[in-house]
Order: C-alpha cells, then structure tokens, then sequence
C-alpha cells in the first residue's frame, strides 16, 4: 500500500473516532467515573453488597472506555509516525509495520463504532444464551454441541467469562439443550442478534450410507436479571420438581437430587439447574434465569403493543437466520444480512465477529426503516 494511502487511511480513522466519542461522550463518563469514585472511597461501601458490586462493576466498566479511547488516539498518533519515518527513511520494513497496524486500529475502531448502536434497555446486561436441538436427530444434537463449542470460543477469545448452567445430554451424541451465561460488558446487545434458528448441511457422520443431512437448532438470548429489576414471581406461579443431575449417556453425575427444574405455570416457560453443588443453589440460579425470560418477555409484550398502537403490522425477521453448509460447498451464510465466509472451519472456532457486527448493524437498519 502506497504511504500516502495509509496517511489517508489514518486521516479516516481519526474521524470516525471523533465520530464514536461524540456518541460515547467521554466527558460525560468521567464526570461519572469521578462520582463513582467517590462512593468507592466510602468506608461503608460494602455494607450494602449489592449496591457495592454494582459501583464497583459500572466503574471498572468506564475506566475500561476511557482508557480504550485514549489508547486508540494515541495508537493512531504513533501510527502517523511510522508512516512518515517510513517516507524520510524510505524504510520498506517500516511501511509494512505500519500498515499491519492501520488494519489492526481499522478493525478495533469498526468493532467499537459497532457498540455504539447497542443503546437498547437491555444491551449492557450479561447474556444468558440457550442452545436446543430441532428436527434432525442425532446430527441435531451434535449440531447444537457445535454452537456450544462456537460460542465459547468467540467468548475465549475475547477474555469473556463464561459458565455453563445447565446441560441436558442426548442420547446417542451431542446434546438436547445447554444454557449458559457470558459475563461481559454488552454481552446481551451483542449476542441479542444470534437469536433465531441455525441450519447446518452436511455428510451425517452418524449415517453409514454417507447421506448429506440437513438439520436445525435453535438459540435464544436473554439479558441477565439484576438486583434493580423488579419481576414478581408468587409462588402459587410456579411448580419445582427436583432430580439428579446427569451427565453423557444418561448417567448420574451425582447421587442426591440437587437438579432443579421450575415450570412458571402461567406462561409455561420451563428453566432447569444442575451445574451448582447444592438444591438451594440450583434453585436460586434457576429462579435468575426464570426472571431474565419473564423481563424479556415482558418488554416484548410491551414492544409489540406500542408497534399496535402505532400501526406498525411489519413482521420481524424470520427465525432460519443462519446456514452452515459442509457439502457439497463449505460456506456460512447470515440470511438477514447476506454476510458470508467460505470457512466453516474458522466459524465453528469461534470466528463470528463479523456476522454478529453485520447483524448489529442490519437491525439498527431495519429499526430505523
């Protein structure tokens, strides 16, 4: 790339980070980091535990902004150096090192423009994501182990913590259903637009005649409930049965019955918990994400009603949003957004970057038509 072209390309990307901090509004945070530090410094901070995780969280959130912006202005800075020693010195290797680093801050700087539409009542939570085999049997079930595996390992790469809360293992291989909770700041924004049904095409591994084999499984993303919420659930609302927890094959993974599984009659909304150690634990995160689904559905409920009372009969987008196709072509493919990659391989590792940006971006679209 010619040097004036990356002078170019840095020029651009100062602008839109310019762009990005008139919507982030950086002064606006530190007032509030000053504010927060402040009720940190408070002897009695930790005499209300929840309030205080809460502080505590927001801050480490907003110092972590500020110091992201700050730090892209000043890669940008010593970006703009490297070109011009490249151009005095005529410097080959200096060229090239700039240029790996413009594409690096163009990435950064589009993924954080990104973030700045999650502005949704929800965006900022922690996700609670559910995987369920549909209709193929037990390439179904070996489909939804692969989105598991997918989504912890976007979630690897990232730094993000991740726990698994529930599983619920198929027969033969793979998996029924998995619950999971990614602790991240925008986990819910960001994973809300994975959403919908994934199809995978493929030669079934589990089919001695080789037959190509189509099958489904669905995923639902939720925001994780807080203290603040306030969703009351009487207990005349709700049924608990209590079982063992198990694990591959069907076999008991331990030998008191410690799993939960509450059913909200009203709704029929069922939430199961076995990954902690005891019946109370399993009971309080069931009841969690019992709350988180009722919360979402809630607002959606109250979604749908302001689109009736404003006339607005669009339907939403369908629920097959994603193919994965193995044969007789390798490729991925977003059916809202027609973003596409030709390497499956690199998807089911974790690399989905770019469709969940895509998504971002086509619902903020479709939002503003």
């Amino acid at each position: 790339m010619a040097l004036q072209d990356l002078t170019d390309d840095i020029a651009d990307l100062e602008k839109k980070l310019s762009q990005i901090e008139a919507v982030l509004d950086p002064e606006s945070k530190k007032a509030e980091i000053a504010d927060l530090e402040q009720q940190v410094a408070a002897p009695n901070l930790w005499d209300d535990q929840a309030n205080a995780q809460r502080v505590t969280s927001r801050l480490s959130r907003l110092q972590s902004d500020i110091e992201r912006l700050t730090g892209l202005h000043a890669r940008l800075d010593d970006a703009a150096t490297l070109v011009e020693m490249a151009r005095e010195e005529s410097d080959a290797e200096t060229a090239a090192e700039a240029e790996s680093e413009v594409a690096r801050l163009r990435t950064e700087i589009e993924g954080l423009e990104v973030r700045t539409l999650l502005s949704g009542e929800y965006d900022e939570r922690d996700a609670v994501v559910s995987i369920r085999s549909g209709a193929g049997g037990v390439d179904a079930a070996d489909f939804a182990e692969m989105l598991l595996r997918m989504y912890l390992r976007w979630a690897e790469r990232h730094g993000y913590a991740t726990k698994v809360m529930d599983t619920s293992y198929a027969e033969e291989a793979g998996l029924k259903s998995v619950t999971f909770e990614v602790s991240a700041p925008f986990a819910y924004g960001t994973l809300s637009v994975e959403g919908g049904t994934h199809r995978l095409v493929r030669i079934s591994p589990f089919d001695n005649q080789g037959r190509r084999q189509t099958s489904f499984a669905a995923v639902e993303v939720i925001p994780l409930i807080e203290d603040t919420d306030h969703i009351d659930v009487p207990e005349s609302d709700i049924r608990v049965d209590v079982f063992r927890s198990s694990g591959p094959g069907g076999q008991s993974v331990n030998t008191t019955d410690s799993a939960v599984r509450i059913t909200h009659l009203p709704t029929g909304l069922v939430v199961s918990m076995q990954d902690e150690k005891s019946q109370i634990q399993n009971r309080a995160a069931a009841m969690r994400v019992l709350q988180s689904r009722l919360l979402l559905l809630k607002k959606q409920e109250e979604d749908a009603k302001k689109k009736e009372l404003a006339g607005d009969v669009k339907a939403s987008w369908g629920d097959q949003m994603r193919s994965y196709v193995l044969n007789p072509y390798q490729m991925v493919k977003d059916l809202r957004t027609n973003y596409e990659v030709g390497n499956p391989d690199a998807v089911f590792d974790g690399d989905i970057d770019g469709f969940i940006d895509a998504g971002i971006r086509w619902r903020m679209q479709s939002h503003e038509d």
